[in-house]
């Protein structure tokens, strides 16, 4: 995992529920944690572009739901700042599934496009990315 240059405003807060555009198995998950993410005490955590979380999936195949799965975000609504002075954001929130903490996706092909900034730091995301912004 790589640092990215970005300024990234962390626009998904724990506990909101987050659409998977993978063909993984899962439709709707729910994130419960952000790794690697240090807070303020009593501060809500809240996840950005290209953090992993771990999250249950709420909609999706029976044998996927009720299940504990890694996700990496690609998408936000909440508009955030490049090294170049642009903003970003996007249309909807998405998430990919993963197959273990490495960041191995469990899918094979990603629906819309993926942050530039989730594939510099994710290079098995990088791969199957049809659409890079």
């Amino acid at each position: 995992m790589h640092a990215v240059k970005a300024r990234i405003t962390r626009g998904i807060p724990v506990g909101s529920e987050i659409p998977a555009c993978d063909n993984s198995g899962a439709k709707v998950i729910k994130p419960f944690t952000v790794i690697g993410l240090k807070t303020v005490k009593g501060r809500k955590p809240a996840a950005g572009i290209a953090d992993m979380v771990m999250a249950s999936v709420k909609k999706g195949r029976p044998d996927m739901r009720k299940q504990t799965v890694y996700a990496i975000i690609v998408r936000q609504k909440k508009e955030y700042k490049r090294p170049d002075g642009t903003r970003i954001k996007f249309a909807d929130n998405a998430a990919v599934v993963l197959k273990d903490e490495k960041g191995t996706p469990k899918g094979t092909i990603f629906k819309g496009p993926i942050a530039k900034e989730a594939c510099s730091r994710w290079p098995g995301v990088a791969k199957l990315a049809k659409i890079i912004v």
